[in-house]
C-alpha cells in the first residue's frame, strides 16, 4: 500500500470511529520550546505543576516514540447549545467524560495501524503532548489569539487525540493563521485572562479557577465568574469562525439534566459522586463544587437561596465556609431595604 493509500485508509477508519477531522504531521524535533518555557517561568500555569514535568518529551516530541515517523491528529466535534439552566457548565462537560471513549477509539485506530505494519502511542490529555500545536502542524486548524485551536469549518469545538506512529505518512500542509485583526476573544474574556494575542494567564482564567485550582477563588474574580459553575466557554463562543459550527453527532456528549444549584448545597460526597458519575465534573469532588456554586449564588442568588447558603457558613472545610460567608454577604447586599 502506498503512503497516500495508507492516509486514505486511515481517514476512512477514523470517520467510521466518529472522528470528523484528521491531519498528518511529521514528528518535530522541537515544539514551542522557547514560548512554553517562558510561560512556565512566569508562573502562568498557576498550580498545575505537572506542566513543568516531562519537558524533554513535551517540547521534543521525537523523544516520545523515537522510532516514530509520523503523527496522526484526530478531532471530534462536541458543540451543542447550552441547556436552559440558572447556571452554566462548559459545553465539553455537559455529557459523558470524553477521555475514556475517545481513548478507546484511538486504540481501535491503532489496531488497524498495527495491521498495516505500524507501532503506535496514542494520547488524549494523558501525557506530555502539546496537542494544539501538533494539530496546527498537521493542518487541522490554527491556534487562535485565545490559544484555542480553530478548525474550518467546525470552529473551536474539537476534542483532540494524537497518535505517534512508525508508519511513514505524507504530512499535510500546516494550517494558516486566519485570525487577522480580530480581537473578540481578548475583548470578551471576563477576567482578562487572555493578556495579549496568543497568551493566556491561567491564574486569571475561569476554567482554571473553577476546575484546576484547588484553593479559595480570589474575591477579585467572583463577580466576573457570573453564572459559570464549571469552566468557561466565552472565548470560544465569541469566535466568528463558529459561524459554521454544527451540533455534535456524539450522543454521549449531549447534556444531562442540571440540578438546582441551591439543592446541591445540601449534598453529601456520595450524592455528588452519584449524580456526576461518568461526567468530567466528578473530578471536582464536593468541596470544589460547593466553592464554585457559592460563588455563582453570590452573583445570582436571592432570598430563596440565602438559607441554604448561610447553612454552609459553619462547614467543616474552611474554604467552603469562607465562600458561604462571601456569598451570603453579596445576596444580602441585593435585598431591598425595608
Amino acid at each position: 500500500m502506498s503512503p497516500d493509500d495508507l492516509k486514505s485508509r486511515l481517514r476512512e477508519e477514523a470517520a467510521k470511529l466518529g472522528f470528523e477531522a484528521v491531519g498528518f504531521a511529521p514528528v518535530p524535533a522541537e515544539l514551542r520550546r522557547e514560548y512554553y518555557l517562558k510561560w512556565i517561568a512566569e508562573g502562568c500555569h498557576g498550580s498545575m505543576d505537572w506542566m513543568e514535568r516531562n519537558c524533554d518529551r513535551r517540547l521534543h516530541p521525537v523523544n516520545i516514540l523515537p522510532e516514530a515517523k509520523s503523527i496522526v491528529v484526530l478531532g471530534l466535534n462536541y458543540y451543542q447549545q447550552h441547556p436552559e439552566s440558572a447556571y452554566r457548565v462548559a459545553k465539553y462537560a455537559l455529557g459523558k467524560d470524553y477521555h475514556d471513549f475517545l481513548y478507546k477509539r484511538l486504540k481501535s485506530l491503532c489496531a488497524v495501524m498495527r495491521e498495516l505494519g505500524g507501532e503506535q502511542k496514542p494520547y488524549v490529555d494523558t501525557g506530555p503532548v502539546l496537542e494544539k500545536p501538533l494539530a496546527e502542524l498537521a493542518g487541522m486548524g490554527w491556534q487562535g489569539k485565545s490559544t484555542i485551536l480553530i478548525h474550518r469549518p467546525l470552529g473551536t469545538w474539537l476534542f483532540l487525540g494524537v497518535v505517534f506512529t512508525t508508519l511513514d505518512l505524507p504530512p499535510d500542509a500546516p494550517a494558516k493563521n486566519l485570525c487577522g485583526a480580530c480581537t473578540r476573544c481578548l475583548d470578551a474574556c471576563p477576567t482578562k485572562a487572555i493578556t495579549g494575542p496568543y497568551r493566556l494567564d491561567a491564574r486569571r482564567c475561569i476554567s482554571y479557577l473553577t476546575i484546576e485550582h484547588d484553593g479559595p477563588i480570589p474575591e477579585e474574580f467572583h463577580h466576573a465568574i457570573g453564572d459559570r459553575v464549571y469552566g468557561c466557554d466565552t472565548c470560544l463562543d465569541v469566535c466568528p469562525w463558529n459561524k459554521w459550527a454544527a451540533l455534535t453527532r456524539e450522543e454521549r456528549l449531549l447534556a444531562r439534566p442540571l440540578p438546582a444549584l441551591r439543592d446541591t448545597l445540601a449534598w453529601t460526597p456520595e450524592e455528588f459522586t452519584a449524580h456526576f458519575a461518568g461526567s468530567p465534573v466528578k473530578r471536582l469532588k464536593l468541596h470544589r463544587w460547593l466553592r464554585n456554586a457559592l460563588v455563582v449564588l453570590g452573583n445570582t442568588g436571592d432570598a430563596v437561596e440565602l438559607p441554604a447558603v448561610e447553612a454552609l457558613r459553619t462547614h467543616a472545610d474552611p474554604m467552603v465556609a469562607w465562600h458561604a460567608e462571601r456569598a451570603a454577604e453579596r445576596i444580602r447586599s441585593r435585598r431591598p431595604a425595608k
